[in-house]
């Protein structure tokens, strides 16, 4: 059963068509990922799905009253709403009243007031007769199945728990059409892997824009690839899209060149004939103008970016190496006896949950952060690069050129001067992008402007901190293809399964409590490592069980007649003081993040920069202890009550 249509659907931002007439139909239980070039229209073409974006010609309809959703890209990460709040706006008028239910309830297990009495009577008469019991049901049960607290505040959730809240928002709707721009940015593996099966179990249809190319084929089950200005759909997963999408290039490029080549012919003959002839065949005249409009009309298929790096001259053979290493902040150890090697040409790629301790690691291992114990030993002649998404800064107010060029109008790569309009071109760029304010890109255009001044750099030692958000396909494969041919060493953190096993030689494992442990391979090899220890977990387990069991049906006994204790005052009160606690340890983070953030920040000396690195470090380790010790109180409480 369809639930949309699109029909003649036509855009255009200035000169540029983003959408040429394009028809598109969604049918119930469809998953279609959408995919293109950054900068293809992609996230425009949700949102004018959503409503937000206005088209110029055509219709989209939502058939037979189909509801749709939208993902928010960024949830209010600053708000003081509670989770429930933040989800229940999401219904509207009905979601005001069951927001201020929820508030005023709580409110009355302290003020049993005749106002807050009259106010709750009033708005459970309201909630009744818009039916809103059901939706208040529907609320619980959706926080329950995603494991979200109802009452933390949206200011105290992580990124990747804040896109669960924003995914509550948009699945409590009930939508028939689901729509997610890039859900996977900075989730790690284990929120990605979730997020994969939650969409799985949706009966709903999805239509979603995505870079990471597991999750693709995990997920779709058809393809919508938006090519300058049309959409052509491709049924069945992603592999065979490429492959489609390879032939009808191919036949698109046949196509060109025989036009092309009746194009000239036509025009040696215009030439021609009035020499030959003094007359021509005016019939033939009209055909040729019809021609060269048409060629006028025709867009070109957008070319390959051509990345490379800028190697410096090779560095020492080792590159780091440490012994022993033990390092922990605020009683959260990061490190235990840890010992690591690195050697020149090895491509290293770090893997576990956020805040585990990825980016203190590489702190260490460029000497920006000192350990508690143990032996380093740094290598020589290292010239770093470093790309890192949250603190590279782009002025927003100034040009692509502006910006990679640092103002010149020649920059110097590989020992050749080049002009900065030249060199932007291999990254895609036009002169007249490359002269179009940052803040006008979209996310992938900006990555790929981040990588332009990255590549400036000669190095050889490239560290690559999520580098992979946002790019369009090509543009990742091109990088993954530059990072396996790089001589020199890659420290890599991603959560992009597909380009880790398609860069790294080697995986650093965070398994928690200062365990790393060094696997050869990728993610297939991770997930190897997991079930052969899951598998002798269990055995171990087995064993255990059997020995106590009589022990614990006695200890059960016991257990079951004893009264279930209280929260503690002294526990209590810790619960209570966490929340602002953790607000202003995160308060010093943005404001010790926006300093090192700053261009000149890492020119200064390492006396200045160490200490307040430093502080970044224990900032990170102190929040999650915080955060974990939040949900640990939270637990507590739940199961005193």
């Amino acid at each position: 059963m369809s639930i949309l249509r699109i029909q003649n659907a036509q855009l255009a931002f200035g000169n540029d068509a983003i959408f040429a007439g394009i028809d598109l139909v969604i049918e119930a239980g469809e998953r279609l990922c959408l995919v293109g070039r950054n900068g293809a229209g992609k996230s425009t073409l949700l949102k004018a799905i959503a409503g937000t974006v206005q088209l110029d010609e055509g219709n989209i309809q939502a058939i037979n009253d189909a509801v749709v959703a939208r993902l928010p890209q960024d949830p209010p990460a600053n708000s003081a709403d509670s989770v429930y709040d933040y989800v229940a706006e999401g219904l509207a008028d009905v979601g005001t009243a069951l927001k201020r239910y929820h508030a005023v309830s709580q409110q009355l297990s302290s003020d049993v007031s005749d106002a807050l009495m009259r106010e709750l009577s009033q708005l459970q008469s309201e909630i009744e007769a818009a039916n809103g019991w059901v939706l208040q049901t529907r609320i619980e049960n959706i926080l329950t199945q995603l494991e979200l607290d109802a009452d933390m505040t949206m200011q105290s959730l992580s990124g990747g728990w804040l896109r669960r809240v924003a995914l509550a928002r948009a699945l409590v709707v009930a939508p028939d059409l689901l729509l997610l721009d890039e859900p996977t940015n900075h989730l790690d593996v284990e929120m990605v892997q979730w997020l994969e099966q939650t969409l799985l179990e949706f009966k709903g249809a999805v239509l979603f824009i995505s870079h990471d190319r597991e999750f693709i084929r995990r997920l779709a089950t058809r393809i919508i690839d938006l090519d300058r200005g049309h959409l052509a759909s491709y049924p069945g997963n992603y592999d065979r899209y490429l492959e489609m999408k390879q032939e009808a290039l191919e036949v698109e490029a046949n196509q060109a060149a025989e036009f092309d080549k009746k194009l000239a012919q036509e025009e040696v003959w215009i030439r021609q004939g009035v020499k030959a002839r003094r007359t021509r065949n005016e019939g033939r005249v009209r055909a040729l103008q019809a021609l060269r409009k048409e060629r006028v009309k025709r867009r070109e298929l957008q070319g390959s970016a051509k990345l490379s790096v800028q190697e410096a001259q090779r560095s020492g053979k080792l590159v780091f190496e440490g012994e022993n290493l033990s390092l922990a902040f605020a009683n959260k150890v990061i490190l235990d006896d840890f010992a690591l090697q690195l050697q020149r040409g090895d491509k290293i790629a770090l893997v576990g949950p956020n805040g585990c301790g990825k980016s203190t690691l590489i702190r260490v291992i460029l000497g920006q952060q000192a350990v508690d114990s143990g032996q380093l030993k740094f290598g020589t002649n290292l010239e770093v690069a470093y790309f890192d998404q949250h603190r590279a800064t782009l002025d927003p107010k100034l040009s692509v050129a502006e910006n990679v060029g640092d103002g010149k109008q020649d920059v110097t790569y590989n020992g050749r001067t080049r002009h900065i309009l030249s060199y932007l071109q291999d990254f895609l760029f036009s002169p007249k992008q490359a002269r179009t304010p940052v803040h006008a890109l979209s996310g992938g255009e900006r990555n790929r402007a981040l990588l332009a001044k990255l590549f400036l750099t000669p190095s050889n030692l490239l560290i690559l901190d999520e580098p992979t958000n946002d790019l369009d396909i090509d543009t990742l494969e091109l990088l993954e293809q530059i990072v396996a041919e790089y001589q020199g060493t890659v420290i890599l953190v991603s959560h992009d399964r597909e380009f880790v096993n398609n860069t790294a030689t080697s995986v650093l494992l965070f398994e928690g409590e200062g365990m790393i442990t060094e696997i050869v391979g990728g993610f297939t090899e991770i997930n190897h490592y997991l079930e052969r220890k899951a598998q002798q977990s269990s055995q171990k387990q087995g064993t255990k069980a059997v020995a106590k069991q009589s022990e614990s049906a006695k200890l059960g006994t016991q257990a079951s007649s004893q009264p279930r204790k209280k929260l503690s005052y002294k526990l209590q009160r810790e619960l209570e003081q966490l929340p602002a606690q953790i607000e202003a340890l995160e308060r010093e983070q943005e404001e010790l993040t926006a300093i090192a953030s700053e261009p000149e920040f890492y020119t200064k000396p390492q006396a200045e920069t160490g200490p307040l690195l430093d502080r970044l470090s224990e900032l990170e380790i102190m929040l999650l202890t915080a955060l974990e010790r939040w949900d640990e109180l939270e637990n507590l409480q739940q199961e005193s009550s």
